[in-house]
Order: C-alpha cells, then sequence, then structure tokens
C-alpha cells in the first residue's frame, strides 16, 4: 500500500498528471475545473512541468496539442461549456492524432451549479470518436489520469477524463503512487501527417473509424469496469452515479447483480454483452444524458436479446439535474418494488434555505453598473450581459443585465440587437479575462461593420468568478512570471476604436459623466471601469448611517441592493461594509458618513 492523503478530487486529477510524467499544461479557469490546473502550477517547478493560463480553451488545447506532437506528456483543463470553445481543435486532432500523450481534463456540471447549462462531455466524446473515462471517485479520478496518458500514447488519440462537479469537489483519502521520471525529451519530426489537407482527412477518418475497435479491446485492461454478481435483475451505473448505487443498496433489500462503468464510451461491449446475458432485467443509473443507455439498448438490440432495459428513455430514470443517493435509492426502489420501505415512509427534510445571489458589498461591478443606469435614464436601453460575477447584475434593483449566452458573446449580442434596433442604445458589460478570452474578435467585428454600441470593460484585475486567477493584462503567469502586462486602453484602440475612456467606477461623478459620453458617441465606444475585485484590497474603511441626518429616503436602499445596507425600522450599514462609497456618493440628505476601520 502506498502513502494516503486527503485531496480533494481535482487535487488528485493533477497528482495522476504528475505520476504519469506529465511535462506540458494549459488551462483556462472555470468551476468545477479550476482546481486542477491551480494544482499543477503549484508543483510545476518541483516536477519541471511547464503550466499556463491560457487566454481561453481554444488555445490551451492548441498549445497542449504542439507539445504532444513533439512526444510530451501534455495535460489541457476546462469546464464542460469551456469544451464548445476547443472544439474546432479537437474535431481535426482526432484525426491528426499525437505522439506524446494528451489528455483533456474536461469538468461536467450537472445541476448546473456554476454554469449556463448541463451539457455531457461524453456526447463531444462520441462526436469526436475519442475514449472518454469517467471517474466516481477522487481515487479513481487520480488512477484514470494516470493511466489515460498511456492509453492516448497506445492509441495515437487525445483521451477526456470527464469527472463531475461531486467528484471534482469531493475530498476522499486517496492512495499515491510513484511519480514516473520522465527521460523523453521532445523533438518535433517533421512529416506531412501533421498537415490536414483534405485528402489526408478522409484516410484519417477511416484509420479513426478503425481506432473505435482497439478502444474497446485496450478498454478491457483497464480496471475500472467491474462487475459485482448478483441476482437475475441487475444495474448499470457509471461515474459518480455507481457511487451513489453502491450507497442506495446497502439501504435496500433487493441483491441486484451490477455493473460499474468507468469507460462510457466506447461502451466495453464484451462485458456488458455477457452481463445483460446474465439478467432479465437492467436499469441503467447514469446523470445527464442517456450515452450508456443507448450503447446497451443498441447492443441488446444488435444481439436479439429480450432483456428489459429500464432508464431514462422509459422516465424511470430523471433526465436532468444532479443526482443523489437519495434521488437514485428513490428510482431503485421503484424500480423493485420496494417503494413502501420504512425508510421512505420517513418525512423528507426540510427545503434549503433560498439566497438570493447577490453582488458582494463593495464590489466595483455594482458600481459600474449604477453609473450607467444613470447615465442611460429615461431612454431605455438594452444591457447586455457576459459570463462572470457581473452575470448577478441581472437581479434587483440594478437590473442591468438584459440577455447572457457566453463568453464574450455580450458584445457581439449588442451588435445584432442595434443592426435589428439601430435607435435604441445598446451597453455590453464583460469582464476583464472575458474580453481577453473572446471579446477582442467582437469588438474587431463591431468596429469593422460600423455598430453604434457602447462596450463596458469591467477591469477588476483578475478572474474573480472562478478563483482570481491571473491573465495577460496582470503582469503575472501561473509560474510566477512578469511579463509585459498587456495594456487593455491600447489592445482597444489597437482595435480600430475611437472613444476610449478609463474611470474608476467608484468615483460616481466621473463614472457617469464618462458613461454618458460613451452613450452619445457616434460609434462603437469603449469605456473601461477599472477597480480591483474587494477580496484583493484590505479594507482600510466603511460607512455609517448619520441618525440624524437621514431622512429614510431609501434612496441607498433600493438603487444599489447592496447587502451591507439593512432597512429595519431605519437604514443601516452592517459590518459588511467595504467602504466603497457609492452609498454615500449618492445620498440626498448626505447623511452617510466614512469611518476608519483601523
Amino acid at each position: 500500500m502506498g502513502e494516503k492523503v486527503l485531496l480533494m478530487g481535482n487535487e488528485a486529477i493533477a497528482r495522476g498528471a504528475v505520476e504519469a510524467g506529465v511535462q506540458v499544461a494549459a488551462a483556462y479557469p472555470g468551476t468545477p475545473s479550476s482546481e486542477v490546473f491551480s494544482t499543477l502550477a503549484a508543483s510545476a517547478k518541483e516536477f519541471g512541468i511547464y503550466a499556463e493560463w491560457s487566454v481561453n480553451e481554444k488555445v490551451a488545447l492548441e498549445v497542449a496539442a504542439g507539445a504532444a506532437f513533439a512526444g510530451a506528456r501534455s495535460i489541457v483543463t476546462m469546464k464542460q461549456v469551456g469544451l464548445n470553445v476547443a472544439a474546432d481543435p479537437l474535431m481535426t486532432l482526432a484525426y491528426i492524432g499525437v505522439k506524446g500523450g494528451l489528455v483533456l481534463v474536461v469538468a461536467d456540471d450537472p445541476g448546473p451549479h456554476s454554469s449556463q447549462n448541463e451539457q455531457d462531455t461524453r456526447h463531444f466524446a462520441k462526436f469526436a470518436k475519442l475514449p472518454v473515462l469517467d471517474p466516481s471517485t477522487p481515487q479513481e479520478a487520480k488512477d484514470m489520469t494516470a493511466a489515460a496518458f498511456g492509453l492516448s500514447e497506445a492509441l495515437g488519440l487525445p483521451v477526456i477524463v470527464r469527472p463531475t462537479t461531486r467528484v471534482s469537489h469531493a475530498c476522499q483519502d486517496v492512495e499515491l503512487g510513484e511519480v514516473q521520471q520522465t527521460q523523453r525529451k521532445p523533438v518535433f519530426e517533421k512529416s506531412p501527417s501533421w498537415v490536414i489537407f483534405p485528402s489526408l482527412a478522409f484516410q484519417r477518418h477511416q484509420w479513426l473509424n478503425r481506432q473505435q475497435g482497439e478502444m474497446a479491446r485496450l478498454y478491457g485492461d483497464l480496471p475500472f469496469n467491474k462487475y459485482v454478481p448478483g441476482g437475475r435483475t441487475g444495474i448499470i451505473a457509471g461515474g459518480v452515479s455507481a457511487t451513489y448505487v453502491a450507497e442506495a443498496l446497502v439501504r435496500m433489500v433487493a441483491s441486484p447483480s451490477f455493473v460499474k462503468i468507468g469507460t462510457p464510451y466506447p461502451l466495453p461491449e464484451q462485458p456488458v454483452l455477457d452481463f445483460l446475458r446474465s439478467v432479465d432485467r437492467v436499469i441503467v443509473i447514469e446523470e445527464q444524458d442517456p450515452v450508456i443507455e443507448e450503447q446497451v439498448i443498441e447492443l441488446a438490440w444488435k444481439h436479439r436479446l429480450t432483456v428489459e432495459i429500464a432508464g431514462k428513455k422509459d422516465g424511470s430514470v430523471p433526465a436532468a439535474g444532479e443526482f443523489n443517493v437519495n434521488v437514485v435509492e428513490e428510482v431503485l426502489g421503484k424500480f423493485f418494488g420496494e417503494s413502501d420501505s420504512a425508510d421512505r415512509k420517513a418525512a423528507p427534510p426540510p427545503p434549503w434555505p433560498v439566497r438570493t445571489p447577490v453582488l458582494c458589498a463593495g464590489c466595483p461591478h455594482r458600481a459600474s453598473f449604477y453609473a450607467f443606469k444613470v447615465a442611460a435614464r429615461g431612454t431605455d436601453p438594452v444591457f447586455t450581459g457576459d459570463i462572470g460575477c457581473y452575470t448577478l447584475g441581472t437581479m434587483p434593483p440594478l437590473k442591468a443585465v438584459d440577455t447572457c449566452l457566453c463568453m464574450g458573446a455580450s458584445i457581439t449580442i449588442a451588435s445584432g440587437l442595434e443592426k435589428a434596433e439601430p435607435g435604441r442604445k445598446h451597453v455590453a458589460f464583460l469582464g476583464d479575462s472575458t474580453f481577453f478570452h473572446t471579446g477582442v474578435p467582437g469588438l474587431i467585428n463591431a468596429v469593422y461593420n460600423q455598430t453604434h454600441i457602447t462596450v463596458v470593460i469591467l477591469d477588476n484585475r483578475t478572474t474573480a468568478m472562478t478563483g482570481h486567477q491571473p491573465h495577460p493584462g496582470l503582469g503575472r503567469t501561473a509560474l510566477g512570471g512578469t511579463p509585459e502586462p498587456v495594456d487593455l486602453a491600447k489592445l482597444v484602440a489597437g482595435c480600430g476604436i475611437k472613444f476610449i475612456r478609463e474611470v474608476d467606477p467608484c468615483d460616481h461623478a466621473r463614472a457617469v459623466a464618462a458613461a454618458r459620453e460613451a452613450l452619445n458617441f457616434p460609434g462603437p465606444a469603449v469605456v473601461i471601469m477599472k477597480r480591483e475585485c474587494i477580496s484583493l484590497v484590505k479594507r482600510k474603511t466603511r460607512y455609517q448611517v448619520d441618525r440624524d441626518s437621514c431622512v429614510d429616503c431609501g434612496v441607498c436602499c433600493e438603487e444599489l441592493g447592496c447587502p451591507a445596507i439593512a432597512r429595519v425600522g431605519g437604514v443601516e450599514i452592517t459590518d459588511n461594509c467595504f467602504g466603497c462609497g457609492i452609498c454615500a456618493q449618492i445620498c440626498p440628505a448626505e447623511a452617510i458618513r466614512e469611518v476608519s476601520t483601523s
């Protein structure tokens, strides 16, 4: 037995990559995947790994692929919607193949907890005809990641490891393995096979199709598919759902046969076929989409089996949302006819209290939104939003986010709206990291097509929503390097923007003036609202209400929606105040005063 260490699932994935001798790591932050790369970056110098936060997922995959072309073992991490951005290189990488092992860790978010959708990465694996591994625990996530590099090199293909939120964020005592001391020196060998001409694409597609059988064969040697014998009724489960099944069965009377699938695509055909022949009826338990179930149905039909198959297709298993052991136990109870057991008659626990999501007290984004709300009064503007903390600007009383689609889309959605309704004001909000990610092309497009919109870059000097990772505008890298920071204003000017203003959003009067000027500019205009995220600065002041001066007009409460301002009897500012001072600047009675916290 090796040493055991308590690790989060994402930390365990990083450890698996280290044990496999990873040499290059690239990522774009996205919950629930972010800690994988953060852990790798923290130990990069110790293990001789090159690690970078890339500007988006497409760039990250292409950096990792370039290293893999030379024979280096490489890893790239992202969340499920990030794979959409990386889809272009991924689909062609499946044809070209790789020399060194290339592993994509793509964390799915059933629920969803912090995402725009519940996208299932197993479909992407099937779409690209690439193997995918589906861990059910942090230990398995570590082991699968380590194994994925060898599988990638054996197939000459990228391999996807797909943890879900509960696996990524769960903690477990993980048994560590040996760290491979990488002796290989990457060398890129020139060959026509690295250039994907149409004629080569056709040949490589035929090769990729043949590799599907090789994937299934290699899967048979992996320890991640497990069979537990039982009765003539069976369960097939994949990923974290298999863990829920195992826990639910402890509390149930039934003793079914059980197959745990860790390799959902392609399905390991022979073991599953043998299992189906041993049972009369089976239920497939998996979160999100029926990826395993559809392959099981196809396998049963192909071999003319009469086994009854239940799952999402017949409504036995929920078709959306995150599972837990209680959900799975209820599903299995109905399937096994145990719905009237004493345990399930117990009253359900009370629902969790609901807390409305809100921007932090002192958040500079609140000040930016409010400045534009004030500047645009009477014009009925459309405020297009983006992916980040500032999506919370949609909540009352600000109501300053009218659309939110995907990263970088605030600018392009505003551009489309302006072409459809040219007489209206259209304001696009996005963060500094998001602007680097996919905002720049949209801004160039707005200039090129002479679009009359206002773009507001909320520059809070970090990538706040996912854990304060750096970006090109900050002058620091994942490995602690200090490159020359990219100047946002100069970058915007380089895109062809003529109107550029940079202002502190917490200087309310100047922020409103800049907003009005931008709204009235005849063409695309950019305002950079620059102030650090409050999580990065030490609080020096806070504000209090002078009861004698307060007229209880409610402007500070009703206009800002700051969680530090309460109205119980009278207006009160709590200890949550972070000293941004916007409430004091808009108070008509000048009843809010600054006090020192030192």
